[in-house]
Parts: structure tokens; C-alpha cells; sequence
């Protein structure tokens, strides 16, 4: 009869195999279950690409054809540490952007940053619930303000009535919306080579339209609402716990878990923001569709080139991710105002113990559904939004980079200089672009006219 193994029949070199592995997972326990560890930097991510940045990555792909996919590899590694930073400032502070901001610098500057945040994240959000209103007409067949109410109130009472720990379980569930986009590449014919090609050897023009589209590219990529978003989420996934500055043991794997969240988190979002580039570079760009006015073209406008499916599964996934950046939109709004002003906040929170943080989100999304009543393009409105973005982004960077190289803020906990310089790379590059986008087109053409007449 055969027994039960027990210790003592394993050999020495078992046992020590056995130790290291449970010294390995007590380290990086995240390595057990990783897909049970990504929480904020993978909703990050997927916020990250909301119908503001579908709308831009589609403009992109319809303009410029496979012309801007470099931008996708380049955005990767800078956003990554970005959200890194950020991440690491709220587990390790126990506080989020805003309140950290408030310790360091003077009392302007936050509020100036934070009246920029808000103004922006409405504009957004209206873009956003435009869009989805649109996407369901085309997928439901119903009335799309109807639609956008009812999305508004949707995620209006889900943020207010559920607890943070059972919402964000929604919305992981909700980061599937994203494959939409990668299942539409099956449907249609895609030039592999020269989409490398243009990845690997792009062709960059200097005309001062590729220069705002650029800079809403990285807008949409790198965009202030998630640096706030993502400080506050590890703050809330604390609950409470002390933060690593009173607990320092905890600090191997906890930064090991960060660093595991962001950058497949932030993956996810970067791959599937090339994809749709890609997707709509070899459909509406061959086809001569360049403009795209609202985010429902960009699915319609698929159907006679891809077909019914291809229509579907993009407007369906316009949907499903703009149940996620709605509430990150929203949510990072109240975070950075009530951090601002010393008022409690939190998703975890009643909303009778954090009246001024629901309050925040309430009437950003109920101004973006007025907004919805405007003469005002929705798709026009999504890439001023992210040009916007970029350009708010630069002055909350260099913040970043001032505090989480200041031993005051982070004790024994200051970054990597690889994090640190990818980030003041990310300033440097949005900072550019916003220049390029603010000079008028004219000059740049007379730029690009001269340059052609020297070559000949």
C-alpha cells in the first residue's frame, strides 16, 4: 500500500529547492497568482485607452495610415514608469498626487493644476459618454442621449453605492472590452511587413497637423487624470495598512507587485492602442476616410470595408471601456480635489462620510451630460481633450519627478534613475509636441515647403 510522501523522504537538495521557493513567493507573493495581482495599474491601463483615446488612435490610423504606429513602442516605456512613480508615491507615502503636492510645493500651484484637471476631465467625460451613446444607437438602435443618460447614471450610482473592493472587481472583469480590438485585425488583410517597417523606420513629417496629432496621441497616452488616479488606487488598496514608509519590510514585494501591475498593465493598453491605429490604417486610410467625426464612424465606417462583425465588435468595445474611464475620469477629479483641500475621499468611503468627493464626481458627469446638449463636434471635443491632456501633463511631470526624488517624501524608497529619466523623457517629449501643436500650421508648412526646395 503506498503511503503519503512526507518530509523526510525528500532528498536535501528537494528541501532546499522547497525553502527557495517559499522565500520566493513570501518575497513576491504576487508570483502565486499573478493575474490576481494586477488591480490598479491594469485598470489604469485600460482606462488609459477610453473612447478619447480610441477616438485619437482612429483619427491616427485614418490619417496618416500605418505613419504614426512608431509613436505606440516609443509611449510604452515612458507611460510605464510614469505610472510607476506614481504608484510607488501613494503605496510608500500613504497619500496621493494631490496631497503629496500640497506638502511641497505652494498652494497656487496645486490649485492651478487641479482647476486644469477638472475643466479637462469634463470635457472627457462628455467626449467619452458621447461616444458610448453613439456606439449603442449603432450596436442597440436606440436613442443615443437616452443611451448616455442611462450610462451616466450607471456609473454614477456604481461608484457611489458599491464598495471600492467589490467595484473594482467590475471593472477587471470590464479590461476583456479591450481583445475587441485585436479580434477586428482577424477580419481584415494587414501588410505585416510595412506595418514593422513604419514601426521600426518611421517617416516623420513636419507639418503642424501630424504635430497635433502626435501630441494627442501622447495626450491620450500619458494623460494627468490617471497619475492621480493611480497614486489614490494604491492608497485605497491599503485599506488599513500603514504605508511602506512605517512598514519598510513589506517593501520588497510590494514595489515588486507595483512594478508587475504597471508595466503589464500598461502593455495591454499600449498594444491594443497599436492595434487600433493599425486597424483603422489598413481600412478607413486606403479608402480615403481621413476625418472621422464622431466615434461611432470610426465603427461604422468599418462595415462596408471589414464588415458587420468588425462594426460591431469596435462599437462594442467602445462600450466596455468607456465603463471604465468614465469612473477613472470622474473618480480622479474627486480624488485630486479632495486630497487639495483636506476633505475626506475614498470609493470605500459612504457616501455620507465623503459628501465633497461623490459630490465631485456627481457633477463632473452631470455637466459632461449637459455638455452632451451643445453644438459642440463630440469627436473634435476627443482630441482637443487629449491635446489638452498633453499639454496639462508636462508642469504635473516635473512635479512627479520633484517628489519622488526628495528623501523627505520618500525616505529609502527614491526610485530608480531609470524611472526617473524615462519620466523627465516623457516631459520632454510631450513638452516638444505642445510647442509644435501651439506654432501655427503656416510656419510649419513654410518649414517643410523650404526644406523640399533645398532638397531640390
Amino acid at each position: 500500500m503506498s503511503r503519503p510522501l512526507g518530509e523526510h523522504d525528500l532528498s536535501d537538495r528537494d528541501k532546499s529547492a522547497g525553502r527557495r521557493r517559499d522565500r520566493l513567493f513570501e518575497r513576491h507573493p504576487w508570483l502565486r497568482h499573478p493575474l490576481s495581482s494586477l488591480g490598479p495599474g491594469l485598470i489604469t491601463g485600460v482606462a488609459d485607452d477610453d473612447p478619447s483615446g480610441i477616438a485619437t488612435y482612429s483619427q491616427a490610423g485614418a490619417a496618416f495610415g500605418f505613419g504614426l504606429l512608431w509613436t505606440m513602442p516609443l509611449a510604452y516605456p515612458l507611460m510605464s514608469a510614469v505610472q510607476e512613480l506614481t504608484a510607488r508615491l501613494g503605496r510608500v507615502t500613504g497619500m496621493g498626487l494631490a496631497a503629496n503636492i500640497r506638502r511641497v510645493f505652494p498652494p497656487f500651484v496645486l490649485q492651478a493644476l487641479v482647476l486644469l484637471l477638472l475643466m479637462a476631465n469634463i470635457f472627457n467625460i462628455a467626449a467619452d459618454v458621447a461616444a458610448m451613446g453613439e456606439a449603442a444607437e449603432l450596436v442597440l438602435g436606440f436613442d443615443r442621449h437616452l443611451m448616455t443618460a442611462l450610462f451616466v447614471t450607471a456609473t454614477l450610482l456604481l461608484q457611489v453605492l458599491v464598495p471600492y473592493h467589490r467595484y473594482v472587481f467590475y471593472l477587471k472583469w470590464l479590461t476583456f472590452s479591450l481583445l475587441a480590438y485585436v479580434a477586428v485585425l482577424f477580419v481584415v488583410h494587414v501588410d505585416w511587413g510595412a506595418a514593422v517597417r513604419e514601426t521600426l523606420l518611421p517617416h516623420v513629417g513636419l507639418d503642424g497637423t501630424a504635430a497635433m496629432m502626435i501630441v494627442g496621441i501622447f495626450g491620450t497616452t500619458i494623460s494627468p487624470y490617471l497619475f492621480f488616479w493611480q497614486a489614490s488606487e494604491e492608497v485605497e488598496d491599503m485599506r488599513a495598512g500603514a504605508p511602506l514608509l512605517d512598514e519598510p519590510h513589506q517593501a520588497p514585494a510590494e514595489l515588486a507587485r507595483i512594478r508587475w501591475d504597471t508595466w503589464s498593465g500598461m502593455l495591454y493598453s499600449d498594444a491594443t492602442s497599436y492595434f487600433i491605429i493599425l486597424a483603422t490604417a489598413v481600412t478607413l486610410h486606403p479608402a480615403g476616410i481621413t476625418q472621422i467625426d464622431t466615434a461611432a464612424e470610426a465603427a461604422s465606417a468599418l462595415r462596408p470595408l471589414a464588415g458587420p462583425f468588425a462594426e460591431t465588435v469596435f462599437a462594442l468595445g467602445i462600450l466596455g471601456v468607456g465603463m471604465i474611464g468614465v469612473p477613472v475620469l470622474a473618480g480622479s477629479g474627486g480624488y485630486a480635489l479632495c486630497e487639495a483641500m483636506g476633505w475626506n475621499w475614498g470609493l470605500e468611503r459612504r457616501a455620507g462620510d465623503a459628501r465633497a468627493f461623490y459630490g465631485v464626481i456627481a457633477i463632473s458627469v452631470l455637466l459632461a451630460l449637459i455638455l452632451q446638449y451643445l453644438p459642440i463636434n463630440p469627436m473634435r471635443a476627443l482630441v482637443w481633450s487629449a491635446v489638452a491632456n498633453g499639454m496639462v501633463a508636462v508642469p504635473l511631470l516635473v512635479a512627479l519627478v520633484v517628489l519622488v526624488t526628495r528623501k523627505a517624501v520618500m525616505g529609502d524608497f527614491i526610485p530608480s534613475r531609470t524611472l526617473i529619466w524615462l519620466t523627465i523623457a516623457a516631459a520632454v517629449v510631450m513638452g516638444i509636441a505642445s510647442i509644435a501643436t501651439i506654432v501655427d500650421a503656416v510656419p510649419w508648412q513654410l518649414v517643410a515647403s523650404a526644406a523640399r526646395w533645398r532638397h531640390q
